[in-house]
């Protein structure tokens, strides 16, 4: 699953908003508190410097 939801996050990040709700559906779909980290730390080092606010936001909200 997580395989999978960082395939689509990198087909959607062309949108800001459709990388934010891609994202936050991710996050809620994945269970394990591990997979949650590896996307997170996935999502910075790949979009960290296009959308840092979208990722920090949906990680907090998130717990």
């Amino acid at each position: 699953m997580l395989e999978l939801y960082k395939e689509i996050l990198s087909k959607v990040s062309f949108d800001k908003l459709l990388f934010q709700k891609e994202l936050n559906k991710a996050i809620k779909w994945i269970t394990s508190k591990d997979e949650k980290e590896s996307l997170k730390q996935w999502c910075y080092s790949k979009f960290g410097k296009k959308y840092p606010e979208v990722i920090k936001l949906a990680f907090v909200t998130s717990k």
